[in-house]
C-alpha cells in the first residue's frame, strides 16, 4: 500500500510518500505562512508525483487556512487518483515523534494556537490518549499539562512556565507518519479546529 500523507496544519508544511511503512521520500519545511502556494509543488517533487491509493491528511487542530488547504489537495487528489484518504489528528503525530526520541512515557503536546492559547492534550505511554484536546490560555495550560515530558511547538515556553520538567520542541512532520498508530486514522474528514469559533450566528428572531 502505497501512502501520500500531508500536513499543513501548523507553521510547518509537509509532505511524505510511502511504501506499506517504510518513507520513500518527503520534505517538511517551516512556512509561518504560504501553505497553499507550497503545498502543491511539494507534493509534485515527490516520486511518480506522489500519486498513491490512499492519502492521509492532518485534520488539526491548527491554522484554519493551513487546514482547509491540505483538506483540498487530500480530496482533490482523492478524486482524480480514486485514491482513499483517511484523516489524522495532528497532536498525535506529534505525541508519536516524542514517543520515538524520548521513549515511551506520558507525553504532554502543546502547540500553539489562535488568539494567544496553546493546544493542549496528553498521551500515555502507550500512545493513547489520557487527556482530550483543549485550546488554553498559556497559565491555564501550564497548570493543565502534568506530564513530565511536553513536546510542540510550545512545549519549552509551556515548561518555563510551569518550572519543571523536560520540552521537546517538535513540529508535525508527515515524514514520521510511520510513527502513529493506525487506531488514529478516521474517514470522517472533519477539521479539528480546538476551539469555538470566533464569528457566531445571530439568535433567531423570536
Amino acid at each position: 500500500m502505497r501512502t501520500l500523507v500531508i500536513d499543513s496544519a501548523s507553521e510547518a508544511c509537509s509532505v511524505a510518500l510511502f511504501e506499506d511503512r517504510t518513507l520513500i521520500a518527503g520534505e517538511c519545511l517551516v512556512l509561518g505562512r504560504g501553505h497553499a502556494e507550497r503545498l502543491v509543488p511539494m507534493i509534485a517533487a515527490l516520486p511518480d508525483r506522489g500519486r498513491a491509493g490512499r492519502i492521509a491528511v492532518s485534520l488539526g487542530p491548527g491554522s484554519f487556512t493551513g487546514l482547509r488547504v491540505g483538506l483540498a489537495a487530500a480530496q482533490a487528489l482523492a478524486l482524480a487518483w480514486q485514491a482513499e484518504v483517511l484523516g489524522f489528528p495532528t497532536l498525535a503525530l506529534v505525541a508519536a515523534a516524542a514517543r520515538q526520541d524520548a521513549g515511551a512515557q506520558p507525553i504532554g503536546v502543546a502547540m500553539t494556537g489562535g488568539h494567544g492559547e496553546w493546544f493542549v492534550a496528553g498521551f500515555g505511554a502507550d500512545g493513547a490518549p489520557s487527556r482530550p484536546l483543549a485550546s488554553m490560555r498559556p497559565d491555564a495550560a501550564a497548570a493543565d499539562t502534568t506530564e513530565a515530558l511536553v513536546a510542540g511547538s510550545q512545549a519549552e515556553a509551556l515548561v518555563a512556565a510551569r518550572g519543571s520538567g523536560r520540552a521537546l520542541p517538535l513540529l508535525p512532520d508527515a515524514r514520521r507518519f510511520a510513527l502513529l498508530d493506525e487506531a488514529f486514522l478516521t474517514a470522517t474528514l472533519a477539521p479539528i479546529y480546538g476551539r469555538a469559533p470566533d464569528a457566531r450566528l445571530p439568535a433567531a428572531a423570536q
